[in-house]
């Protein structure tokens, strides 16, 4: 669990620090990108370490009609992420969308996992997502950017379906069924 716990520090401090300490990011020029991109990826290596490390303590049972609704919200999810990349009519309608995403994930992934360890990876990445928000209105302003190409929207649709079957296919090798069973 301390991998797990070091992961989620490491992953929001690396994250935060453009937000926190402008000054002494600016200062560091193209060597603190590096910096940065170094925190986040050792961030996230040793959150997926701590997590399957962990000892499984279970805090609740989740009832299995949740599943359906993690799958929905996981479609959500990714369908509101792609929304950042979009150049369709979807383009500008939400002003964070990855974080957005981020958080849907959280949500629908602490409504399956009953475990401490998921409640602190799900649970700590929730925190996160919000407080990158807050931080993030805090220091700019955004720009609405203008709609797009309608067809680009279909576009997002098929990427968010292809997405979550691929998704789906990988947590089934890593032994985890999507659908319950």
């Amino acid at each position: 669990m301390t991998l797990l716990i070091l992961g989620l520090i490491l992953w929001s401090l690396a994250h935060f620090y453009k937000r926190l300490m402008p000054a002494h990011r600016a200062k560091l020029g193209e060597k603190g990108k590096g910096l940065v991109t170094i925190g986040i990826v050792l961030g996230l290596l040793l959150m997926i370490v701590g997590y399957r490390w962990a000892e499984f303590i279970p805090v609740w049972s989740p009832p299995a009609f949740l599943t359906h609704i993690n799958n929905l919200l996981m479609l959500v999810a990714l369908f509101v992420f792609g929304m950042s990349a979009t150049t369709g009519r979807l383009r500008g309608k939400m002003r964070h969308p990855q974080l957005t995403a981020v958080k849907i994930w959280a949500i629908a992934h602490l409504l399956v996992n009953g475990d401490l360890a998921s409640i602190v990876l799900f649970g700590g990445m929730l925190v996160w997502a919000v407080l990158s928000v807050i931080l993030i209105n805090r220091s700019q302003e955004w720009v609405r950017p203008e709609p797009g190409d309608p067809k680009k929207d279909k576009l997002l649709i098929i990427i968010t379906v292809v997405s979550f079957i691929v998704i789906t296919v990988i947590h089934a090798l890593l032994g985890v069924s999507p659908f319950g069973g």
